[in-house]
């Protein structure tokens, strides 16, 4: 005969099953997920402080008088240190809203947790694509089409590559109203990045709060996409190294009736490509609308 079990409420929030939604969740909402690599040779292994390996940029395109040799350029590597460092973010639940609460408070509590931490490590990326040593100062203007291609340029490519602008959401209506802007909803297109508005200068745009606003102009990263169709091996522009993944907890604090699940993670994020990470700067006003 079975054994009588009394299901408690701290049962209701297991860490192994929120763990598994959370980083489940973290995934989804993660908007740097298609441009950067995840490592996790880290996992297990001592210490905090890692060193990385990145590409230099090979310089400038150069002329070429007719017959003459053009001069080659070395890649060159350099390395990088940075720290791996612990996120996290928790929540309180009371037994009554378990119990009688609006929809599913658990689910919830996964939901928001995850979009804490994936927010985190977006705004690292971000903060990882700033140090590119590829800049375009359009910073007299607001954003426009050819100050985005003046940045694209800057890659010095052959062969088109799939590239992303992200833009701030204060850009937004200053980029819809670009007449080289193919807005998606105007124009039928197949579009690599999940939430992506449109294109201009080949480039697929995504807004993101996470852009800087620095000393009156928004940075605005362009990122080529790690997929590449020349080859399979391609150092990617920005590596989120793991060091352990998402863990989540469940306290209970019985006296006043509550459960704190929380949920933290270890990781750092470095440019790992220096020349697949372009920055142009764009004014954040026009010089007749105030600053806020």
């Amino acid at each position: 005969m079975a054994e009588n079990q009394t299901t408690m409420l701290a049962d209701l929030i297991n860490p192994q099953v929120l763990a598994g939604m959370i980083s489940a969740k973290i995934g989804e909402k993660l908007l740097f997920a298609p441009l950067a690599k995840v490592d996790d040779t880290l996992v297990g292994v001592a210490g905090n402080t890692v060193t990385t390996a990145k590409y230099g940029y090979i310089g400038d395109a150069e002329e070429v008088a007719e017959g003459a040799k053009m001069g080659t350029a070395k890649l060159t590597t350099s390395t990088a240190n940075f720290t791996i460092k612990k996120v996290g973010k928790a929540v309180e639940i009371t037994d009554e809203a378990v119990l009688s609460g609006y929809g599913n408070p658990v689910d919830e509590a996964a939901s928001q947790l995850a979009k804490a931490i994936a927010s985190k490590i977006d705004r690292d990326c971000v903060e990882a694509a700033t140090k590119a040593k590829l800049v375009q100062d359009e910073s007299t203007h607001i954003i426009d089409y050819d100050g985005v291609v003046n940045a694209v340029d800057l890659f010095n490519e052959e062969t088109q590559s799939t590239k992303v602008l992200f833009v701030h959401s204060k850009q937004l209506t200053q980029i819809r109203k670009n007449p080289d802007f193919l807005d998606k909803n105007k124009y039928p297109m197949e579009l690599m990045m999940t939430g992506a508005i449109g294109m201009i200068a080949g480039c697929e745009v995504v807004v993101s709060n996470r852009v800087k606003l620095e000393k009156g102009a928004y940075l605005n990263p362009i990122i080529k996409l790690t997929e590449d169709s020349e080859t399979e091996d391609e150092t990617a522009a920005i590596t989120i190294f793991l060091k352990r993944d998402t863990m989540a907890e469940n306290t209970r604090d019985a006296l006043a009736g509550k459960n704190i699940p929380s949920a933290t993670k270890h990781y750092g994020v470095a440019l790992t490509n220096e020349s697949k990470v372009a920055v142009v700067k764009f004014a954040a006003v026009t010089p007749e609308t105030p600053a806020e």
